[in-house]
This record gives C-alpha cells, sequence and structure tokens, in this order.
C-alpha cells in the first residue's frame, strides 16, 4: 500500500491534488544521536591516521567545526556563531604514551559525583617528560560501560579547567586504542579536552577524583578560553 501525506490544497484545475512532506520535528534524541556518531567517526579516523600533527591538526579543526555548528554543542547557543576555535597547545611529540595497565579493584573513589557513577578497575603507569606517572584506571557504571581516564595536572585552574580534563571517555567513543594482550592503553595528551560543564554549567559532568592528579604540568592539548 503507498501511502501519501496528508493533502493540503486543492489548486485551481479538475482532479489536481497537493501532497506536502509532514512537518519536520527536531528530535534533541536523533541530534544527540549524530553527534555521538560524528565524534565515533572522528576518533575512528584518527585511529587510522598517523599520529603526528597533522592528524591532530585535522581533529581539532573537525571538533571546532562541531563546537560552532552542531545543535548539540555543548557552547551556549549565543556565543556559537562568534566561536571561532578552542585554544590548544601546540603538537608535542613527547605527548604520546602507551600506558600499561593493572587490574586493580576499588569501590567508587570519594569525590565522585552522584549523577554519574564509575568505579577504579585498575592503574595506568607511564612515562611523560622523564617523570614517572600513574592514573586511575575508572570505568562508567551502567548499560555497556567505558573506560574514562579523567585527570587534573598543575595548569588545573589556572590554564585548563579547575575541575580538570578527560584523556578518555570510550562511552563518548573518546578512545585512541589498547590491547588486551598486552595489557596497553594509548593515552596522547595533545588529545586531553574539557568536559562540557566547562563551557556551560547547564551539562552534568564527571570529573577527575583526588587520586586523578599529576603532579607536573601539562602543557598538551585544550587550554581553557
Amino acid at each position: 500500500m503507498k501511502v501519501v501525506a496528508p493533502r493540503t490544497t486543492l489548486p485551481e484545475g479538475e482532479g489536481a491534488t497537493v501532497y506536502t512532506r509532514p512537518p519536520v520535528v527536531t528530535s534533541a534524541y536523533l541530534e544527540l544521536l549524530d553527534w555521538r556518531r560524528r565524534v565515533a567517526a572522528i576518533f575512528a579516523e584518527v585511529r587510522r591516521r598517523p599520529p603526528d600533527a597533522d592528524t591532530l591538526q585535522w581533529f581539532r579543526a573537525q571538533k571546532d567545526d562541531l563546537f560552532k555548528n552542531h545543535p548539540q554543542s555543548p557552547l551556549p547557543v549565543d556565543e556559537r556563531a562568534r566561536f571561532g576555535g578552542l585554544p590548544y597547545w601546540p603538537f608535542d611529540p613527547a605527548a604520546r604514551v602507551v600506558a600499561h595497565f593493572l587490574p586493580d579493584e576499588h569501590e567508587v573513589p570519594q569525590g565522585a559525583p552522584a549523577e554519574v557513577a564509575f568505579h577504579r578497575i585498575g592503574t595506568l603507569t607511564f612515562e611523560l617528560h622523564q617523570q614517572h606517572l600513574e592514573l586511575p584506571a575508572l570505568w562508567i557504571d551502567g548499560y555497556a560501560g567505558g573506560l574514562f581516564v579523567p585527570f587534573k595536572d598543575a595548569t588545573s585552574g589556572s590554564l585548563t579547567y579547575g575541575g580538570g580534563r578527560y584523556l578518555l571517555d570510550t562511552i563518548k567513543s573518546a578512545d585512541l586504542g589498547a590491547s588486551a594482550d598486552d595489557a596497553t592503553v594509548i593515552l596522547d595528551f595533545n588529545y586531553a579536552y574539557h568536559p562540557s560543564c566547562a563551557y556551560d554549567p547547564v551539562w552534568v559532568c564527571p570529573l577527575a577524583p583526588p587520586d586523578s592528579r599529576l603532579s607536573i604540568p601539562v602543557e598538551a592539548g585544550e587550554q581553557s578560553r
């Protein structure tokens, strides 16, 4: 059976009937679905490309375009028209590290917000700028779940958002790669980014717990606006 849109007018001329499409109703859920699909595609392309300055520049251009033009942008609506891009540090090839995962079950870290529950599943150890460092590997609770690696550093609250930045949030497709065979996870601080609540307080974001703090300044990735 053929289905057509409702009849709207009967113009002049015998037997002529005009049909139009039903009105388009914007769905915030479908917009969010589109945002997540686009972000997932961008990170998939990053994993496919070489980890160099050109790939980082491409990624940042894609992200800035989403922030300016997508209806699910975390920026307040009245700021999007004049938005000219996020501030970033230059590419640092030494900011990409391979972290070793050590499993270690813990309770929910103290200070985790009630709106988004997560628990610690282990520790990521790595070398960054001749420093031996580690960060908790967290798992977002709930359906599907995902690896979550937020952090604070010596720039937090001055050059970067006081609540910290994210390295990985795989439930939102922010994923640069990992290997189950040798228990490693790629951390690239060039891709460190702020949570949505850094741009607009209407967003609810899980923030870095106290033990997710690095003692050194990490001048890579996204800066405060």
